[in-house]
């Protein structure tokens, strides 16, 4: 198929549209989450709304999704409360918290597909499907659905932008700015739980955890203000559920759901590893040149306190000592100092014994070793 062919036909339409929706929310309110290290925090939702889908199909009676993500909503929101309950009126920390209010929920979710899976219903074919998403069941109007309900979270965070930046970096002092942190925090809480009820139907109950995290993972490598990580990470969310549609339409018999958090988790690999001054690479590099910084210095002192020792500040070490001295080869080391200008390769004196030539500091490699000395005896300090 042509791409003009392949963007015409409805259910791909419905698909790319619904997955663009899901990475604009989850980009935008993941990066709360993660800024609040509650990265477990979307894993909880998404497994709390499974029951809620089970209720939302024995209220309705047949699989309407109006019904069910309503019902996914309440019970995602409700395992926000227990989960801020438990963490506030108890001694539990928050990864404690979001561990049992996840098991308790996801328990009970089991429970009630197992019951519906006992009803003669014939509508409940397909309903396991909410687990692991069914993106190509997504219809026209499920798509306003999933509109409304990211246009009311888009809308929530432009209006308290201020409120949310300043709990999710600081909450004391919003606290003692007379700010209702509780209230913001469980706002917060229940918008992820918005975000989640959006993605059900794309990637799943058991993948949604990760399209919560993982734009705002790989937008905070490469942002240090957080209207640059929200914006770079709503842009990495719709581009991953953009071409994981595209990539899934494209092929035969593979699942939308997780082309799209493999389409993410690729460039947050790709982030984690090339993100300047942040990724893996760069930071191999740093560890690299501090250890060869450090070499440098320590072959630099050793040829400085060789010639205090001696009293002479041109004394001539030879090389076999200086390697000895230092457990390994220095002569890369050396001709490295050298081309810098602190050290010079000398021939040895009429009558001297050893070898021919030997290795003297120069009036800079002096200075250099002298301020290394001073700053290390400040850092001992």
């Amino acid at each position: 198929m042509s791409v003009v062919e392949l963007l015409s036909d409805y259910t791909i339409q419905n698909v790319v549209a619904g997955a663009a929706l899901l990475g604009l929310v989850s980009g935008v309110l993941g990066t709360f989450a993660v800024l609040r290290q509650q990265s477990l925090l979307g894993d909880t939702m998404s497994h709390a709304a499974l029951p809620g889908v089970c209720l939302g199909f024995i209220i309705a009676g047949t699989r309407e999704i109006g019904s069910i993500l309503l019902g996914a909503l309440a019970t995602g929101a409700l395992a926000a409360l227990v989960m801020l309950l438990l963490t506030r009126m108890s001694r539990l920390k928050t990864d404690a918290g979001l561990g049992i209010t996840l098991s308790v929920f996801f328990a009970m979710g089991v429970v009630l597909l197992t019951h519906i899976q006992g009803m003669n219903n014939a509508s409940q074919g397909g309903l396991d499907a909410f687990l692991f998403g069914q993106a190509a069941a997504t219809l026209r109007s499920d798509l306003w659905i999933m509109g409304g309900i990211t246009s009311v979270a888009l809308a929530l965070v432009a209006a308290l932008w201020k409120e949310f930046k300043l709990v999710s970096f600081d909450p004391e002092f919003a606290t003692s700015l007379g700010m209702p942190v509780a209230w913001l925090e469980v706002l917060l809480t229940v918008m992820v739980a918005l975000a989640v009820v959006v993605g059900l139907q794309m990637v799943g109950v058991v993948l949604m955890a990760a399209m919560i995290i993982a734009p705002a993972v790989a937008a905070r490598q490469w942002s240090r203000r957080l209207e640059d990580m929200v914006l770079l990470a709503a842009l990495i969310g719709v581009a991953g559920g953009i071409f994981g549609a595209l990539l899934s339409a494209l092929s035969r018999g593979l699942a939308t759901g997780p082309l799209i958090i493999l389409s993410v988790s690729g460039v947050v690999l790709v982030s984690l590893t090339l993100a300047p001054e942040r990724g893996f690479l760069w930071e191999a590099i740093r560890r690299l040149r501090a250890r060869r910084r450090l070499r440098h210095q320590q072959v630099l002192t050793t040829l400085y306190r060789l010639a205090v020792h001696h009293d002479d500040p041109v004394y001539r070490s030879e090389q076999g000592m200086l390697d000895t001295y230092h457990g390994l080869r220095t002569r890369a080391v050396l001709r490295q100092l050298m081309r810098r200008g602190l050290a010079e390769w000398q021939a040895s004196l009429p009558g001297e014994p050893g070898p021919a030539r030997r290795w003297v500091l120069t009036p800079a490699g002096i200075a250099e070793a002298e301020r290394v000395l001073e700053s290390l005896g400040r850092e001992d300090a």
